[in-house]
Parts: structure tokens; C-alpha cells; sequence
């Protein structure tokens, strides 16, 4: 942990007052990686009385008592924190606030205004590479060419960037998305309602592009009937999309039947009647999750939370007393689950028997529950209640941080991974994502909504609607495929 690299990182972070956020590694390295702080792992759990509502953790290099100042500081969220432009002290908020702040924050946090996404040029011609090691040399030299160009307008030792699949396999991906559209519109839809698409956390605009462009040159009579409508709540990445649009020379007549909404879907207060698909492409990974411990004797779960103090040292604490959106997610798992789902307990015939062995902790590692998920699914249940749901995301994560369903915590730093160990890092120098348990999430969805899914492997659904021979390499290889092994949809049927 004690690398010359994440030294000279934690000097960066402390000169200066703000920093360039974003997400995704360079794709010379492995996909999103282990997690933790500034400062050493917590000493052993403090119990306070039962009735105190609280249990906080002693870390082995700052062990003052933080009692005066949680009783004493306001509880916040990151809605109330919208506002600021420093990074918040004297305050204490849940998990979940503490992920949302620290990444979508518009003054500070990961996703906002200096946000960067990779894009490689002109796209990637696969039936020309030899095979799939040729693909990724020819992406690292794509990669390193396009940050040069950042660096000889702007250099940034701490620049953020990520990659998507839809700019990875432009327009390929986004025109595997468009016949899944297509097709599902013609059969239950057309010719009684328009295709209306929506699409949230759309990055460049790719997909839009690449779906329009798709629509239009294969099926003139749905594209004349198609809208699409992206939800974005970054205003820089907003601008970065209608720029895109408007620059794009085989554009032209798109502009009629795009609209972008510059706000938050939690922020939504608009009733759609009309049938509509909702795009939710890798966008579950970074919803806030709540980090939820078991009392190992009684099973009791708690709620944890962060208190940032004067310093703006952060001090992790468990709250006895679970909120009502954490409480709600807990009855709704429970009632809705078709199948047993996991616990950091452990199998319940095994519980008994290590409650009583020796030397062992009394709680177990937390477990990460997607609350903020729960929510976007209310929306999508109270505002868009004809939708139909295509949602993807990464269904395992490796290295992450000790946990069940526990996310990876990384930066990048003069061009290089830097993965750390806890989520409660210097507030958008970090992306924090989640693995989503698509069994969990899938029952909790149709106990929300009503309606019937299907969930299935990212490589089944390509299979089924691209055309694979356009991203095969000579060898045989395709790295449409190959990529994304751990990564499921869930869709609406």
C-alpha cells in the first residue's frame, strides 16, 4: 500500500483544492481493482450501549473518541451538499450519501465537469487484426495517442479516463442495442406508438449516434417515428453530447428527434404515459450502496455510516437504527426474493455453531446493498410506468475491497492504477463502483414494478443480436465477446 506511487499521489491530492475526475483505467491494465485510504485499517469495534443508537471505529492511527462530535454534527445527504463547492467537514452522512456526494457532486466530485472519456478515433478494424492480443496493443497505443493530445493542451498528472464498450466497439455495440430495439418495438408496438428511447449516463453520445445512425439507413419508416430523449446529470458531459451532435457530419436530420435533459433521474417529476425503452448501460455500478454489518450473535443488521470531523479526517461508524430507505430495502429483498440470496452470516445451518467458536469477530464484514437502485426503480415505476428496462452492468468485480458485494475504490495517477482500500476517500479524486447481484436485483425490480425479466449473459445477448463476424478477428477471436464475460443484462419482456 506504502508505494512510492501512492505517496506522491496523497502529496497531489493535498496541493491542490480541486482535481479532474473520472472513471475507467487504462486498458493495458486489468478492469477496476482493490481499495483503500489515506490512513491504516480500523483497530477493534468499540461497543457503546445499546440505547447510545451508535458504534464507531477506532482507527490505530487517529484513536480519539469521536462521540461529541457525532452527537453534535447534522446528519446530510448529498442532495444538501449540491450546493457547496469545498468538500464537506463537521458532518456526518450514511454510505450511501458519501458515494453519491463523492461522485456526482458538481463543484467536486468524480463525474463533473472535467470529466473524460476515452474515445479511439476512427473505429477499431477487427477483421483485420491477426487476433485478440493485437486488439489490445493496438487500444494501449490508441490510448496513450489520445492522452498525449489531452497533455499538449492541458498536462494533468492525476487526468481521469475511462472506456465504454459502445466507444470501444463504436458503431458495432450501439447497433446490436438498435435491433434489440427494433425488433421489440415492430412486434408489440408499431405502428400505434412512436419508438421512444431514453438513455441515462450516455457519456459522448455514442450509442445515441450510433442507434440513430442505424435506424435511419436500416428502417427509414421506424426511424421517421423515432425519438430519443438522454437523461444526464453532468451539465459538462450534457454539453459534451448536443457538441457531438452537432459536429457529427452524417447527423443531419437527428437533431428533430434528439432532446437532452440536463438533471438527475432522482430529480424526476415528469409522468410519461407513453410506451418507452430505458437505456441503463453500466450505470448500476456507480449508484450509491448502503454498507450494511450483522451482529454475528444476534443477526441484527446495522447501518454504516461516515463522520468527517474538522480536519476532514473521516472516521467510519455503525448506526444501530437502520434509515427508512435502508429498512425498506431490507423488507423488499426479503418478501420479493425467489431464491436464497447471500449473506455475510454465512449459510444459516452453519450460524449457530461459529456464534460460539472463540476469538471471533462480532460482526461481520459489511455487505453493500444497492438502495439507490431500489430508488431509480420507483421512478421508473411512478414516472415511466409503460417502460421497458435494458439495463447492463458487471455482475463480478475481482480485487475488491473485503465484503460482500463490496466495490473497487481506484484513481489513476501519472497514467497508472492506483486501487485503495476503503470508500471513504478524498472526495472525487476516486471512483467508487459496485458488482450488482442481478438475481437480487432482478426480484427486487419485479417487486417494484410488476413486470416480468429476463436476465442474461452480456456474451448470450451479443450473440443473439449482433452480427459478430463484424468485430471477429483473423484468428477467430472476438473481443466483443471475450470482454465482458462478467457483465449480465437485465431486460423487460
Amino acid at each position: 500500500m506504502d508505494s512510492p506511487v501512492l505517496n506522491q499521489l496523497f502529496r497531489q491530492l493535498f496541493r491542490h483544492p480541486a482535481c479532474q475526475y473520472l472513471r475507467r483505467q487504462s486498458p493495458s491494465l486489468s478492469r477496476p481493482q482493490s481499495r483503500s485510504f489515506l490512513t491504516r485499517r480500523s483497530s477493534p469495534t468499540k461497543r457503546k450501549s445499546l440505547d447510545d443508537g451508535m458504534l464507531w471505529t477506532k482507527r490505530g492511527d487517529n484513536p480519539r473518541d469521536i462521540d461529541q462530535e457525532y452527537w453534535t454534527y447534522p446528519q446530510v445527504t448529498a442532495k444538501d451538499l449540491r450546493t457547496r463547492r469545498d468538500r464537506p467537514r463537521q458532518v456526518k452522512m450514511s454510505t450511501r450519501e458519501f458515494v453519491d456526494d463523492s461522485l456526482y457532486n458538481p463543484s467536486y466530485g468524480y463525474f463533473s465537469k472535467h470529466a473524460t472519456i476515452f474515445s479511439p478515433g476512427e473505429p477499431f478494424d477487427f477483421n483485420r487484426l491477426d487476433d485478440g492480443p493485437a486488439f489490445q496493443r493496438l487500444l494501449g497505443q490508441r490510448y496513450t495517442e489520445f492522452e498525449d493530445r489531452l497533455d499538449e493542451v492541458t498536462p494533468d498528472v492525476s487526468r481521469q479516463l475511462w472506456h465504454t464498450p459502445t466507444e470501444l466497439f463504436r458503431p458495432y455495440y450501439g447497433e446490436t442495442i438498435a435491433r434489440y430495439l427494433v425488433s421489440n418495438y415492430k412486434l408489440t408496438l408499431y405502428p400505434y406508438h412512436d419508438l421512444i428511447i431514453y438513455e441515462m449516463g450516455a457519456g459522448n453520445g455514442t450509442m445515441m449516434l450510433n442507434i440513430l445512425d442505424f435506424i435511419r439507413d436500416t428502417d427509414y419508416e421506424v426511424y421517421q417515428r423515432t425519438k430519443f430523449k438522454i437523461i444526464e446529470i453532468s451539465p459538462a458531459l450534457a454539453d459534451l453530447q448536443l457538441k457531438n451532435l452537432n459536429e457529427t457530419l452524417n447527423a443531419a436530420g437527428h437533431w428533430d428527434r434528439v432532446e437532452i435533459i440536463n438533471r438527475s433521474i432522482f430529480d424526476w417529476d415528469t409522468y410519461v404515459h407513453s410506451p418507452c425503452f430505458f437505456l441503463a448501460l453500466e450505470v448500476f455500478d456507480n449508484f450509491g450502496h448502503d454498507a450494511i454489518r450483522y451482529d454475528c450473535r444476534t443477526e441484527l443488521p446495522q447501518q454504516g455510516g461516515v463522520l468527517i470531523d474538522a480536519d476532514g479526517e473521516f472516521h467510519e461508524y455503525y448506526d444501530l437504527q437502520l434509515d427508512p430507505i435502508a429498512a425498506r430495502f431490507m423488507r423488499v429483498r426479503q418478501t420479493a426474493a425467489r431464491r436464497p440470496f447471500p449473506s455475510p452470516l454465512g449459510p444459516q445451518l452453519l450460524r449457530g455453531v461459529r456464534s460460539v467458536q472463540p476469538f471471533r469477530n462480532p460482526y461481520t464484514l459489511p455487505e453493500y446493498v444497492p438502495t439507490r437502485l431500489m430508488q431509480f426503480f420507483d421512478v421508473l415505476n411512478q414516472y415511466f410506468p409503460a417502460h421497458r428496462l435494458v439495463a447492463s452492468d458487471f455482475s463480478t468485480l475481482p480485487d475488491a475491497v473485503p465484503g460482500l458485494n463490496a466495490p473497487v475504490v481506484q484513481t489513476r495517477y501519472q497514467r497508472q492504477t492506483v486501487p485503495v482500500s476503503t470508500p471513504f476517500v478524498h472526495q472525487g479524486y476516486f471512483d467508487i463502483f459496485f458488482p450488482t447481484d442481478f438475481n437480487v436485483v432482478e426480484d427486487v425490480y419485479r417487486a417494484l414494478t410488476g413486470k416480468l425479466t429476463q436476465v442474461t449473459s452480456h456474451e448470450d445477448f451479443v450473440h443473439r443480436w449482433a452480427y459478430i463476424e463484424d468485430t471477429e478477428t483473423r484468428n477467430g477471436e472476438n473481443p466483443l465477446l471475450t470482454w465482458y464475460k462478467n457483465a449480465s443484462m437485465l431486460l423487460t419482456v
